[in-house]
């Protein structure tokens, strides 16, 4: 149900905003601000997105917990779609969600609202992937070539 009231509040706010800014400032430079927002949010996104990126391989490197990082990117990704939707509300939203701090917080009020049951970096969770650090598998091998199968008739023009 709330979905559903979003979306059919956010157009008709959007429009709203659409006939009061250009009412005040006139169809052009609402127009300007329109687009001129959506290419400093692609570019504030293009930055954001590739530190996202980065602090998502750097946990996963430390064997840390992803779900941050994860969290930090797919608000990143939520906020590029607002910034691309033509109107000044989703430009608000998508910008604030650029914000890290803004981000932070909307983490911890929906991390206070769900449960994790389990989450464990531990290699000993699962015995069949255990291997003990410092032990070296020696072993020998030599590469199959597959034989070349044509995928095409023979033209005349190739030797197969």
């Amino acid at each position: 149900m709330l979905l559903f009231l979003a979306f059919i509040a956010v157009p008709l706010i959007e429009i709203g905003l659409f006939i009061q800014v250009g009412g005040a400032i006139g169809l052009w430079q609402t127009l300007f601000i329109v687009v001129f927002t959506a290419i400093l949010g692609t570019w504030m996104l293009r930055t954001q997105g590739v530190m996202a990126l980065g602090n998502l391989q750097r946990s996963f490197s430390e064997l840390r917990d992803p779900t941050e990082p994860l969290a930090h990117g797919a608000m990143i990704l939520f906020s590029g779609a607002l910034l691309l939707t033509p109107g000044f509300f989703t430009d608000a939203i998508g910008f604030l969600l650029l914000i890290p701090p803004v981000r932070s917080a909307v983490i911890k009020y929906v991390r206070s609202r769900v449960k994790v049951q389990t989450f464990s970096t531990d290699q000993t969770a699962n015995p069949h992937q255990h291997r003990p650090p410092g032990d070296v598998i020696d072993g020998e091998f030599h590469e199959v070539e597959p034989p070349k199968q044509p995928t095409h008739t023979p033209s005349g023009w190739t030797k197969h």
